[in-house]
């Protein structure tokens, strides 16, 4: 009986992983997109390119995006300028004075972009919330990782150090 839930569960580890891999952007060049921000303002990411993009998919109902925010705003707040830029791009479907709530609660200084109709989420392949990509200054997507995470960690503040100052991105 535990032998074969031991191999039940290995073979559905080998169908998650290798789910996963096979979307994966990791390598290629993002997906070009335009969004609006919360005053109106289009984005696109070609007007990025010479910058290390962090663009986290979230939403305001989503409960582990809302434990991350705290933790991307620090990241942000500690590596914002000419080189780095953080995207926070909203999947909400709904009222926008949600979001605009949301943003103020979390104190977020980060560009949040709206993106009801999911632009993002079939150009990325996103599978769920929250879902972050890292990318170079090339417009190459170096990292994929679903699910919340602590950014405002040494290793992460080590990792994306690393990807500004000398291009190499080696993870967490």
């Amino acid at each position: 009986m535990i032998r074969r839930a031991a191999l039940a569960a290995m073979i559905l580890l080998v169908a998650i992983a290798g789910c996963r891999r096979s979307g994966s952007l990791v390598g290629s060049q993002a997906p070009e997109f335009s969004l609006s921000d919360l005053s109106g303002n289009a984005m696109r990411l070609a007007n990025l390119k010479g910058r290390v993009v962090f663009l986290n998919v979230w939403a305001t109902w989503c409960e582990p995006c809302r434990e991350e925010m705290p933790s991307m705003q620090s990241l942000y707040a500690r590596l914002h300028g000419g080189d780095f830029e953080m995207l926070g791009v909203n999947a909400d479907q709904g009222d926008r004075a949600v979001v605009e709530q949301f943003v103020r609660q979390y104190g977020l200084t980060f560009p949040v972009l709206l993106d009801p109709d999911l632009q993002i989420a079939g150009r990325y392949g996103v599978t769920g919330y929250p879902e972050t990509f890292i990318i170079d200054r090339n417009g190459r997507v170096v990292d994929h990782r679903l699910g919340p995470r602590d950014w405002d960690s040494t290793e992460s503040h080590a990792a994306f150090r690393r990807l500004i100052e000398r291009g190499e991105w080696t993870g967490f």
